[in-house]
């Protein structure tokens, strides 16, 4: 299995991981804010176990797939996590339809928004720079 193939099962598993964030006892707060800080619902835990699922399904499809899953998937969580960073509402979970504009503390912004920034980067590095110079 390629190196590019194994990042995606690494995706799978942290996205997994992610999805099961509001069910370890001791990682919430009383208000429900996994380590203190964002409140994952239904809709959030649906998108990371169905986007760990597809990490999975293109790591064991191959490599191509992989490529593919990391180009359209980072895409989508990097502008995610941007317009949560600016507005204090993403998109993936339709919060800037149900919330709107947020008006909360920068800082808070980031610590919100840095897990969708930096996975999101990370897997559009992968798809569209990495994929080419690894195997």
């Amino acid at each position: 299995m390629s190196i590019i193939r194994w990042i995606a099962v690494g995706y799978a598993l942290a996205l997994a991981l992610a999805g099961l964030l509001n069910y370890i006892p001791g990682l919430t707060d009383a208000q429900g804010r996994a380590f203190g800080i964002f409140a994952l619902d239904i809709y959030d835990d649906m998108l990371h176990f169905g986007s760990a699922a597809w990490a999975a399904i293109a790591a064991f499809t191959s490599r191509r797939a992989s490529v593919l899953f990391f180009q359209i998937f980072g895409t989508l969580y990097l502008l995610d996590g941007l317009l949560g960073l600016i507005t204090g509402s993403g998109y993936l979970d339709l919060g800037i339809l149900i919330y709107g504009v947020q008006n909360l503390p920068f800082g808070f912004k980031i610590l919100a928004n840095l897990p969708h920034i930096f996975l999101g980067g990370f897997a559009a590095f992968t798809g569209f720079f990495l994929s080419r110079r690894l195997p």
